[in-house]
């Protein structure tokens, strides 16, 4: 009290008292309620609303325990202590709750609590605003929504202007961060800001969302119709991996959906091309601009994300997914690809009907760059991907009437089948060399078994006697030591097979369409 009587009243008690932080750890947050309330009704298609079984994926918790899928040598590795923090950038449209919040609890479950920033989900305009709303409740969760549907680039390009870390982290909304993921990410981006970097993808199971290790010896390529195709290392490259399963993989191509980037240098490089739309064609263009203007792209063997792989996309694009896609690459293919965008016409001859927009812009960003011209990349960066000639080259399909062989996105050791022909390369993409080889890619359709009925796989090209063929007058493609066939009759139960040959049977009539003619 003053001597006058009157009670002193201390500072402190001026200051209005802190506010708690309302939100919680994701491990006391109300996963049972928010989930629920994104639930299927009675009697719903588990699949109808993502184009994966959503039933699946509710039924399982948010800090489900997966497999560790990394090499023995990754998990002895020790990273750097003075790694620096991220911001991780989610966007999603119409995600299921449960994958979008399995999402952001693996990383924040699996990642030091130090090196995440921030997490900023970024709705792009969604059907219901709570799904993204409730989750801002989760300590370290920042949602911002969209006014209207913009798409990936444009989410994402908003996403990272708000964001307050030095280094960004791209994922999508339907992953799963495994143990250790960030740092090695973080490492590499740490001691050069030029390199963008990516996990080994693994695969989230559509229909059971079963975790299962994908195989870290693949890189990302494209062929001449410009869509992305995972390819196996070369031989040497393999082997090198035997000795240090932990290095670096430099790509020609990002899948697309993960990888890490210094802030700083994500401006500099333009970010993305905010003119592409939804979806399609932007890992295409930020990888070719990335190599040349100066960077460089990895896929680190240490990290591993899981992703649930689609068949089919679960919400609708403007104008067709087709015209969609054509438009993003076409726009990839005019900015950096120089004369060599000829051969994506030749192979996809209905883009070069496609409008691309006004592509001044990136023009001027690839001069002021300085960026290198698509000859330096492919043969500093792709030497492989082989280049057509005028005789047709490698670039055909397989036809029996109107379906075509086709790889059904199979790689090494898959079988074949027989799918609609769409003319754009891809997995319908063959040639037969002159000794015989019946080319896709770097697999060559091979008998395993020397004997009628035995289904055909594809393997590693190595030239052996079971890999060759000859295309004969009248369709049928013979193999040269045993009297069988590439027949088409059990495609359905048991892919391409080799049978009996009989030069009557439609399903072993083969016509070898060139796309270049």
């Amino acid at each position: 009290m003053d001597p006058d009587g009157t009670a002193i009243v201390m500072s402190s008690e001026l200051l209005p008292a802190p506010t708690p932080d309302p939100r919680v750890t994701w491990n006391y947050f109300d996963e049972q309620g928010y989930v629920s309330r994104g639930g299927l009704r009675a009697g719903e298609d588990p699949y109808a609303r993502n184009k994966f079984n959503q039933e699946a994926s509710d039924g399982l918790p948010s800090n489900r325990d997966i497999p560790d899928t990394r090499s023995a040598m990754c998990r002895m590795k020790q990273w750097r202590q003075d790694l620096p923090p991220t911001s991780v950038i989610i966007t999603f449209h119409n995600e299921a709750r449960s994958t979008l919040l399995r999402t952001v609890v693996s990383v924040l479950n699996r990642s030091p609590e130090h090196l995440i920033k921030e997490i900023i989900l970024v709705d792009d305009f969604s059907d219901h605003p709570e799904d993204g709303e409730e989750l801002s409740r989760i300590h370290k969760v920042r949602v911002i929504r969209n006014e209207k549907r913009e798409g990936l680039m444009r989410s994402r390009v908003r996403g990272a202007d708000a964001a307050t870390a030095n280094v960004l982290t791209f994922l999508d909304s339907h992953c799963e961060c495994n143990a250790d993921w960030l740092e090695p990410l973080l490492e590499r981006v740490a001691e050069d800001p030029t390199r963008v970097v990516c996990p080994v993808i693994d695969v989230i199971s559509m229909d059971t969302f079963q975790y299962i290790g994908a195989s870290a010896d693949l890189r990302g390529g494209f062929d001449w119709s410009l869509v992305f195709k995972w390819e196996y290392l070369s031989q040497t490259e393999r082997q090198a991996r035997q000795k240090d399963p932990t290095q670096a993989i430099r790509t020609p191509m990002i899948a697309g959906g993960l990888f890490v980037i210094n802030k700083a240098y994500f401006e500099k490089l333009g970010k993305y091309d905010t003119q592409m739309d939804v979806w399609g064609g932007e890992n295409l263009e930020i990888s070719f601009r990335v190599w040349q203007c100066g960077g460089s792209l990895e896929i680190i063997p240490c990290s591993r994300v899981g992703h649930v792989f689609r068949k089919r996309h679960p919400y609708s694009f403007p104008g067709g997914s087709g015209n969609v896609f054509a438009r993003n690459t076409r726009r990839a293919a005019e900015v950096w690809m120089d004369d060599y965008k000829q051969f994506y016409y030749n192979a996809v001859p209905l883009a070069r009907n496609i409008p691309y927009g006004n592509i001044q812009d990136r023009m001027e960003l690839k001069r002021r760059l300085h960026c290198k011209p698509f000859s330096w990349y492919l043969k500093n960066v792709y030497p492989e991907l082989v280049i057509p000639t005028s005789e047709g080259g490698p670039g055909g399909s397989l036809k029996q009437g109107t379906a075509c062989l086709d790889s059904m996105g199979h790689l090494l050791d898959g079988n074949v089948g027989l799918y609609p022909c769409h003319d754009t390369g891809g997995n319908q993409e063959w040639g037969l060399t002159k000794d015989g080889l019946i080319k896709h890619h770097d697999l060559c359709l091979t008998l395993p078994v020397y004997a009628k009925g035995t289904t055909l796989l594809m393997q590693i090209c190595d030239g052996s006697e079971n890999q060759k063929w000859r295309h004969m007058e009248g369709g049928l493609i013979r193999h040269t030591r045993i009297p069988v066939c590439v027949d088409s009759r059990y495609h359905a139960q048991r892919g391409i097979t080799a049978e009996k040959c009989d030069s009557n049977a439609e399903t072993q009539r083969w016509h070898l369409y060139n796309h270049n003619h």
